[in-house]
């Protein structure tokens, strides 16, 4: 379950990141920053880009390109807020009309490795960067990273658990496990949705048990 390739009016690949930009009331020109940017934070991490590399991707220097961003801090920030809000709106997607707990878990999941094991996806790349982001940064993402972790807070909500089990407990197992699978992953083995479909298999093994019982 890869993420579908999308293009631009030139006929060039353009990521889901870049999909997003489009919807967004932006001149072309500012479209192209935050595209090259958000490719370069990928690629090279926070610390070893630069406004320069930026600005040499894609023609601009000096003061022509801050005419369109503050600062690097300020566009890492927005950058990040916009992958995350990409990977929550199709996580979003993919329960909406499923009614099971179960089936609404797994669907997020699913979709979750869907993103992270993309090789063409920027969004887990900026996400998992965090940790070279400068402290004050962190700050600043750490809103935006709580608004998308609510959304496994609800759906958790909702499975029918052993009482005895701490669902926060739960939720941060069950997210570590995911946004750790791209660290282990090889392609050509079990698919992002097989993996998906048995992390879930394992976190609810005790609710099988209790419903076979």
């Amino acid at each position: 379950m890869a993420e579908e390739e999308n293009r631009n009016e030139a006929g060039a690949p353009l990521s889901r990141l870049g999909s997003a930009l489009l919807d967004g009331d932006l001149s072309d020109r500012h479209r192209d920053i935050l595209e090259a940017a958000a490719a370069l934070f990928a690629e090279r991490g926070y610390a070893a880009t630069s406004v320069r590399d930026i600005g040499e991707r894609v023609g601009l220097l000096g003061g022509s390109l801050y005419h369109y961003i503050k600062s690097k801090e300020a566009l890492f920030v927005r950058i990040h807020d916009i992958a995350l809000q990409v990977a929550e709106d199709r996580i979003r997607a993919a329960v909406s009309g499923l009614t099971d707990p179960w089936e609404r878990l797994e669907a997020a999941c699913i979709t979750m490795l869907a993103i992270q094991l993309d090789p063409n996806s920027l969004t887990m790349p900026l996400m998992n960067d965090f940790a070279s982001a400068p402290p004050e940064i962190r700050e600043r993402l750490i809103t935006k990273r709580d608004a998308f972790e609510q959304m496994f807070h609800g759906l958790i909500a909702d499975l029918p658990l052993d009482p005895a089990l701490d669902r926060g407990i739960y939720r941060l197992l069950l997210l570590t496990l995911l946004n750790n699978v791209s660290s282990w992953y090889r392609p050509g083995g079990m698919t992002p949705e097989d993996i998906g479909l048995q992390i879930v298999r394992i976190f609810r093994h005790d609710a099988i048990c209790a419903h076979d019982g």
